[in-house]
């Protein structure tokens, strides 16, 4: 019963914009860190950002730390990830993940179907 649902991906050039959201339903959603991953075909799907539900602390991968920012609205029970001077590389498929403990592909419980972001150069 509980649903993620991404959007805001889409095509845009290199150097330029876009802001994902991920929306979730029937879930105590203030618990629980949530997480943005991405993945493309024969690539492990790689852990991109993260923010704690308790400090709202954030963690970021080494390759999008000064471009992307992560933040939460837990009124609305949304997550944010926003993606500035995008590169060709961050071509991926997105996705949203919440997780009641630690973060990773392996332990958060539950996930998007995701959305795709593709960057041309």
């Amino acid at each position: 019963q509980v649903q993620l649902v991404e959007s805001g991906g889409g095509s845009v050039q290199a150097g330029g914009s876009l802001r994902l959201s991920c929306t979730v339903s029937k879930l105590t959603f203030k618990y629980y860190n949530l997480a943005w991953f991405r993945q493309t075909p024969g690539k492990e799907r790689e852990l991109v950002a993260t923010i704690n539900w308790r400090d709202e602390t954030t963690e970021y991968a080494d390759s999008v730390k000064g471009r992307f920012t992560i933040s939460r609205d837990n009124a609305k029970n949304t997550v944010f990830l926003e993606m500035n001077a995008l590169k060709p590389e961050d071509t991926a498929d997105y996705y949203c993940a919440a997780c009641s403990n630690r973060v990773g592909v392996a332990e958060c419980d539950y996930w998007g179907q995701g959305t795709q972001v593709t960057v041309s150069s």
